[in-house]
């Protein structure tokens, strides 16, 4: 591990520029300047220390939207659609089950599924998926 391997260009006009891969030993060091002293270098502009900050955090606000914006704008169609029902509203539920209000109390809504044998069930507002009479108009 003697040797070091320094791959170098010249720039200017001295001539063609020329690659040289010699190897360097501890007591020779390779130092290459630019042809103009006083030439700046090109650099990157300064990065803020809170630029990646900033981004983490419109990062987490972009992904809380796409997550949990979809479900509560849903939630507030159902709480909407369960404040509209009436009484003899055709309904669907979201089990598939579609029947007649019949009684709407607070914590629960009595739907007739079955006009021959009087079939009664009760369901919580939020189970009701589509208010078909509501629809049809």
């Amino acid at each position: 591990m003697d040797n070091i391997w320094m791959l170098a260009q010249a720039e200017g006009q001295q001539g063609p520029s020329q690659v040289t891969s010699e190897p360097v030993t501890k007591e020779e060091t390779a130092v290459t300047a630019p042809a103009d002293a006083n030439a700046p270098l090109p650099s990157r502009p300064p990065q803020s220390q809170y630029s990646y900050l900033v981004l983490m955090v419109f990062m987490f606000v972009a992904i809380y939207i796409l997550f949990f914006g979809g479900a509560r704008k849903q939630k507030q169609q159902r709480k909407k659609l369960a404040q509209s029902l009436e009484k003899n509203d055709r309904v669907q539920t979201i089990g598939g089950i579609i029947g007649t209000i019949v009684d709407i109390r607070e914590d629960e809504i009595v739907v007739k599924v079955d006009e021959s044998n009087n079939t009664k069930m009760h369901f919580v507002p939020s189970a009701i998926g589509r208010n078909l009479t509501k629809e049809g108009k």
